[in-house]
């Protein structure tokens, strides 16, 4: 364990939680990130830098506007928290290397995308391609081999399947997800899969219970489910995999 150099990354992974709340909230609009200055969408008050430090200016602030009173998110302090959290555990556990900086970037974009997917019910492209086609470069460069591209291809040609044989259940944006997971987890990206997947029968199985059939015409978001599958799988995947297969 590298306890110090997590212990370092900490106020910088809440100051990159910090601009994911800014990528979540104006990808999806097609908006610049650098562009206006942060502002209430209330009132429409710029947000000054003392207002602007993760989670301790929310804390401050008691979770609302300095100028109008209207309550801020809680969404904004939980993505700055978690994280500081996963970028933490990422350098804990893979050093200050070009691999602990590829999962904590991994850990970073899955959850931007998973509060996207989750608030629009979208997969922005201008996320989702770069960071699996960075992540296949890095990859492969840190440890050259056809694993992190064949289990990119794999994992995407798998989910692909399924939304030609069930459209509604699936979306294109979750197959460009499936190639990043497989361009950062390799062989893992089964535990990812197969852990998102159960996982996110949890709430559908809680939409049938109350709606019954017409749970069918409720989507859920999956980006959450296969983003807590690929964390799972990133810490502890190859352990599951071995057990897994350790029974035959």
């Amino acid at each position: 364990m590298n306890a110090a150099a997590a212990a370092f990354a900490v106020l910088p992974a809440l100051a990159l939680g910090s601009f994911l709340n800014v990528v979540v909230a104006r990808v999806p609009e097609r908006r610049s990130l650098v562009r206006p200055r942060s502002s209430c969408g209330s009132c429409g008050s710029v947000i000054e830098w003392w207002d602007n430090i993760p989670l301790l200016s929310y804390v401050v602030l008691r979770g609302r506007c300095r100028r109008c009173g209207v309550r801020i998110s809680p969404v904004y302090p939980l993505v700055e928290a978690l994280t500081a959290v996963l970028v933490a555990v990422s350098v804990a556990v893979f050093g200050p290397t070009l691999e602990g900086a590829l999962a904590a970037g991994f850990c970073a974009v899955l959850v931007a995308l998973s509060v996207i997917d989750a608030r629009d019910r979208i997969v922005p492209d201008r996320i989702v391609l770069p960071a699996a086609g960075t992540a296949l470069v890095l990859h492969t460069a840190a440890d050259p081999s056809l694993e992190w591209l064949l289990a990119a291809l794999v994992a995407a040609g798998a989910l692909f399947a399924v939304v030609l044989a069930y459209p509604r259940g699936l979306g294109l944006g979750d197959v460009k997800l499936a190639l990043l997971l497989g361009a950062v987890l390799g062989a893992t990206v089964a535990v990812a899969l197969m852990v998102g997947f159960f996982a996110a029968l949890v709430p559908a199985a809680v939409l049938v219970k109350r709606h019954g059939a017409s749970a069918r015409k409720m989507g859920v978001p999956l980006v959450p489910f296969l983003s807590f599958g690929a964390v799972t799988a990133l810490f502890f995947g190859e352990r599951i995999l071995d057990g897994y297969l350790g029974l035959f």
